[in-house]
């Protein structure tokens, strides 16, 4: 009896219906995984819109009109929410362009005067003496 049943088993693996299942099976691991991850791992960070906000300051030039970034380096950590708050100075408009640094992060939105924005942002123009607000958290690292 026990030959028998192992004899049926052996075909059964061996048969193309086994092979189709195991096939749909993988597909839906395969799925349910890429459904799933990125929500358990969100929800393992915690909700990053929610996170305490680190502010810095950057001065797009300054009174005597130099277009210089004050200060020149910055540094993120990957994970962490921070507001860039953005000031221009000088009597002349100020472009801060960024996109590289803007594809590796998660941009939570962007204030400027009574206008908030949300979604993608690479590039912005701030008029002579005009701030702008840049709430986000660096999801890949990178110089």
């Amino acid at each position: 009896m026990i030959n028998l049943l192992g004899l049926q088993l052996s075909k059964f693996y061996r048969s193309q219906r086994l092979q189709q299942a195991l096939k749909v099976i993988l597909g839906l691991t395969l799925c349910l995984g890429t459904i799933l991850m990125p929500a358990a791992i969100a929800s393992a960070a915690g909700d990053l819109s929610r996170q305490p906000v680190t502010e810095i300051t950057v001065s797009l030039g300054n009174e005597a009109g130099e277009l210089k970034f004050f200060p020149n380096l910055l540094e993120f950590e990957s994970g962490k929410r921070y507001k860039l708050v953005l000031k221009n100075p000088s009597s002349q408009k100020h472009y801060f362009t960024a996109k590289n640094f803007a594809d590796a992060s998660w941009t939570q939105k962007v204030e400027a005067g009574n206008v908030e924005i949300k979604g993608s942002i690479h590039e912005l123009e701030l008029k002579a003496g005009a701030m702008a607000e840049w709430v986000f958290v660096p999801i890949k690292s990178g110089s």
